[in-house]
């Protein structure tokens, strides 16, 4: 079974980021994987804005999981943010979001779909969504979601 200590390291998760909107997220998240992928953070930002331009990426329950296929990557790259105050996101059921993983997928490759079930599998479990909302450090935050004898 798939697991999302797989995709995720402790060092990708980043607590209580705070943008004012939905658009400014997007920028800040492009900008945190393009400094650890070495990709350009605005062609980041104009590939995930398009796909958020397709449809909300917000799950419900104030989870979102913006994605997109990028070239120049050839493994699956994630990241999770906790935000300071939740935003809106326009997700799927109206609620503002303060989860947000995102999920960068080589450009062509067909299994993001297992990774984004993964994800919103484990997010969706209320009381794993609780703890991380409730996590004061980055690893507390990495041992509810991806833990070791999961």
């Amino acid at each position: 079974m798939m697991n999302l200590r797989d995709y995720l390291p402790p060092e990708n998760i980043v607590l209580d980021l705070a943008p004012p909107s939905k658009a400014i997220l997007i920028k800040q998240l492009s900008r945190l994987a393009a400094e650890r992928l070495a990709l350009d953070a605005g062609d980041l930002a104009r590939v995930l804005t398009n796909r958020e331009n397709l449809g909300s990426t917000g799950i419900g329950a104030g989870i979102a999981i913006p994605h997109a296929g990028i070239s120049g990557i050839d493994r699956h790259f994630c990241l999770f943010a906790r935000l300071a105050d939740p935003i809106d996101f326009q997700a799927v059921d109206d609620e503002p979001v303060d989860l947000v993983f995102l999920l960068l997928t080589p450009e062509g490759r067909r299994n993001h779909l297992n990774v984004l079930a993964c994800i919103a599998r484990c997010v969706r479990d209320e009381e794993i969504a609780a703890a991380i909302r409730r996590a004061t450090t980055p690893q507390d935050v990495y041992l509810w979601l991806c833990p070791v004898n999961a």
